[in-house]
């Protein structure tokens, strides 16, 4: 449930979630930690309480997590650059299906406030109701192009 309703009241109050910091900080700081082999961490709704649901390597993996009645938000690393650079690029998804009731799509902009204050340092927010939004090439593309230069080796293919 993600309103309340006073029977005498008819006005509907959504109220915030809280979140589990030190789990959701752990998680985050894992996927961020270039030695961990972790690529990717879930966080779900347990009632009105944010918990790490999971975390993991393999993208398509996290796709399947992610169901069309939920909310949910991920953090995801991204390897970037060329042939002499790479570098690691993070992500922020939030995930709101599209058979969530109205009430639950109404909270994540207040929800979504709690999580990024320990999810903060990514380089592309992506907001998506479609599994098709989140397809791999789709957002490596945003990450990409949010990322400003791409230098590859000057070589064309031939």
């Amino acid at each position: 449930q993600c309103a309340d309703v006073e029977p005498s009241n008819p006005q509907i109050t959504i109220t915030m979630a809280t979140i589990d910091q030190d789990a959701v900080r752990q998680a985050y700081d894992t996927v961020r930690d270039d030695s961990a082999g972790v690529n990717w961490a879930l966080f779900k709704y347990n009632a009105k309480h944010i918990v790490v649901d999971s975390t993991g390597v393999d993208y398509q993996e996290l796709l399947d997590k992610i169901q069309d009645d939920e909310r949910a938000y991920a953090f995801v690393r991204f390897e970037t650059g060329d042939e002499l650079s790479k570098r690691a690029k993070f992500a922020l998804f939030t995930w709101v299906g599209q058979s969530c009731s109205a009430l639950k799509k109404a909270s994540v902009s207040t929800d979504k406030a709690v999580v990024k204050k320990i999810v903060h340092s990514y380089a592309k927010e992506i907001l998506a109701d479609n599994k098709e939004e989140l397809e791999y090439e789709h957002v490596m593309a945003q990450i990409r192009a949010a990322g400003g230069a791409n230098y590859g080796t000057g070589k064309r293919p031939e």
